[in-house]
């Protein structure tokens, strides 16, 4: 008996699909828990940070998360921004009515832990959950910050490529003719440059960035979903809704937008989180190469370099591994329920 069939019949088709989506247990709860873990690295400032979120000094409220305090603020020695992991600061931050109120993990991106007890990397300790870093930062920090990073990232490259995806996709499938095939002829063209060669080239000549990078590798991201939603617009074009459309005098724009497009969706929504996770993947490699984000930044690329290069230091590329292992797990469950909950063949009552 098909899935389908037990659906009733005034549920739209995309309530159906969801429906479909939801059954697939797998699927559905890759997704929840994927959405759990990006909206808490959004707050990776909270949960991981070397700045108290709030403190009381002296009768005073202050909110070193958004604003740079000196050391003479809690009756230091120096005007540099203090350092919240200082003793002497914490002391003072504990005495005499006065408090402070630590994020969970007190360390931030940048923040090497100069009272280790070991050196660096350093095993996982009561100190760092996870150990930390050839530069002594921690690695659970380094990992949260790192995973947002990576999705954001992910994130902002598939949605750029679906835009120039679907634009030149549904204009080559509806056009047709000669724009058609000067659009396929510059997409082979395009294709069959060495991108590995011109991000080498443009690293050289510009200091590395996310921006630069998001935009080198929106060059080349489109070209596969153009492919997909060219072969749908070729097809649904001859619809004999879309000739009734014409029949009736609306333009070839609205066609475009309001007829042809809802109906050539399916590729697109099904490959978005392989799509995503071919981006972060990219960004990973690129990383691990040293030709990705700026030096500094967190990276699960770069920890997997440092891995490499640290081999008795195992809990950095094993736990960059599981955080990497696990994101695009759920990315692919994700992937595959959409799959099943698209295909017109389980759509049918």
């Amino acid at each position: 008996m098909d899935i389908a069939s037990s659906f009733p019949p005034s549920l739209s088709p995309s309530r159906r699909a969801w429906q479909r989506f939801r059954r697939n247990r797998l699927g559905y709860w890759s997704l929840l828990l994927f959405s759990a873990l990006v909206a808490l690295s959004l707050f990776a400032e909270v949960l991981s940070n070397d700045k108290p979120l709030v403190v009381r000094y002296q009768g005073e409220l202050y909110l070193p998360l958004f604003k740079d305090y000196s050391e003479k603020t809690f009756d230091g020695d120096f005007e540099t921004p203090a350092d919240y992991l200082d003793p002497f600061i914490r002391e003072k931050l504990s005495q005499d009515g006065n408090w402070a109120i630590y994020p969970p993990n007190p360390y931030g991106p940048r923040t090497i832990n100069y009272f280790a007890k070991e050196p660096n990397p350093s095993a996982p300790s009561r100190d760092n959950l996870l150990g930390t870093d050839d530069r002594g930062r921690d690695l659970l920090t380094q990992l949260i910050y790192g995973f947002r990073l990576s999705v954001l990232f992910g994130l902002a490259l598939t949605a750029i490529g679906v835009v120039i995806g679907v634009i030149t996709g549904a204009i080559q499938g509806y056009v047709g003719g000669k724009t058609d095939l000067v659009f396929q002829r510059f997409m082979e063209i395009w294709g069959s440059m060495p991108e590995l060669y011109i991000l080498i080239i443009f690293s050289a000549m510009f200091a590395p960035s996310v921006a630069l990078l998001l935009l080198l590798l929106s060059l080349f991201g489109w070209m596969g979903l153009s492919d997909y939603v060219r072969a749908e617009f070729l097809r649904n074009r001859q619809m004999d809704y879309v000739r009734a459309a014409r029949a009736l005098g609306v333009g070839n724009l609205q066609i475009m937008w309001r007829h042809i497009l809802p109906n050539s969706l399916t590729p697109v929504v099904t490959f978005l989180p392989f799509r995503m996770s071919a981006a972060i993947l990219a960004l990973t490699s690129l990383d691990f190469l040293g030709l990705g984000v700026p030096p500094g930044t967190p990276s699960l690329g770069e920890l997997l370099n440092q891995g490499k290069a640290n081999i008795d230091a195992w809990w950095i590329s094993l736990s960059t591994f599981a955080v990497l292992v696990v994101t695009l797990l759920l990315l692919t469950f994700m992937g595959d329920a959409l799959r099943d909950a698209l295909d017109p063949r389980k759509a049918e009552v």
